[in-house]
């Protein structure tokens, strides 16, 4: 009987440690749409690597992940802010990622592993494309406008009223906003 109890104990003891695991890996995947910064930018990270920084190695790939912080925008630079990519940065997980992208690691299952380290980089979303079409910029507040030019890179240093916005908005529309085509 002694023995018997026992391997019920250990059976018992093994399924509670086999859905610990189930459930701790089910909980570690992204949701579709979750981390899109992260995967987006280490996406433009992965392509910019040239032969020459792989074969230098983790140097050489933190060298490229740095040259791409220098001219990211927006969410991308705030990404690379929380990586240690931008010379402002406190701290940094660059040797982390650096050795994920050489080992050709997707980019989800990287941000998974810097979800784990540092949550916040997970909750970066980009902005919600608004629809240039069916909006009317002159019902927009500035703050909006400026949002906009931001968005796309560009700036409008000269603009000191809501209509020179409109008007900077109205030249670059051609070269950023793409039309939804009706099929």
């Amino acid at each position: 009987m002694n023995v018997q109890a026992f391997t019920m104990a250990s059976f018992v003891y093994l399924a509670l440690v086999v859905c610990a695991v189930v459930l701790h890996s089910a909980e570690a995947k992204l949701k579709k749409g979750e981390c899109e910064v992260c995967i987006e930018t280490l996406n433009k990270i992965e392509k910019a690597i040239t032969k020459k920084q792989r074969d230098e190695g983790k140097e050489g790939i933190e060298k490229a992940i740095r040259k791409f912080c220098k001219s990211a925008k927006t969410k991308e630079n705030t990404f690379c802010y929380f990586i240690g990519g931008t010379a402002d940065a406190a701290t940094g997980s660059l040797g982390e990622i650096s050795k994920r992208l050489l080992n050709y690691v997707p980019s989800d299952k990287i941000c998974e592993r810097l979800n784990k380290l540092d949550s916040q980089i997970c909750e970066l979303e980009y902005e919600k494309q608004i629809d240039l079409d069916s909006v009317d910029l002159k019902k927009m507040k500035v703050k909006e406008l400026k949002n906009i030019l931001s968005v796309w890179g560009e700036e409008c240093k000269a603009c000191t009223e809501k209509t020179d916005f409109i008007k900077r908005i109205e030249e670059l529309k051609p070269k950023y906003y793409k039309k939804k085509t009706e099929l």
